[in-house]
């Protein structure tokens, strides 16, 4: 397994909207097209409007390697930048869990 956690910060509400919107249409396509994206999760964080965490989960690095590759990712990537005055990402190494089917 091979995980993500980022955390954006958008620059006003009116850029966390066209954000939200951003994040809407691309999750779409990771679910209909990339079975090796486990959890693709988006969240608004409490108390901080203009933040949004995601978790992301692969099967493998290879898998996200292949999300990466996707044009639809490509262009999330590209266009988020307008919205955010900010973002922090970790890269994560699984150690254990519940809720997903792994070997380890």
């Amino acid at each position: 397994m091979f995980g993500l956690m980022v955390r954006f910060t958008c620059k006003d509400e009116a850029s966390a909207a066209a954000f939200d919107g951003l994040v809407a249409r691309t999750g779409e396509l990771i679910r209909a097209n990339e079975p090796g994206t486990v959890i693709y999760t988006v969240h608004r964080v409490d108390g901080r409007p203009l933040e949004r965490m995601f978790y992301e989960l692969y099967r493998d690095k290879g898998a996200f390697e292949e999300h990466e590759s996707k044009d639809y990712v490509r262009a999330f990537l590209s266009e988020r930048d307008q919205y955010l005055s900010a973002t922090e990402v970790d890269r994560l190494d699984f150690v254990s869990g519940k809720g997903v089917d792994v070997e380890h």
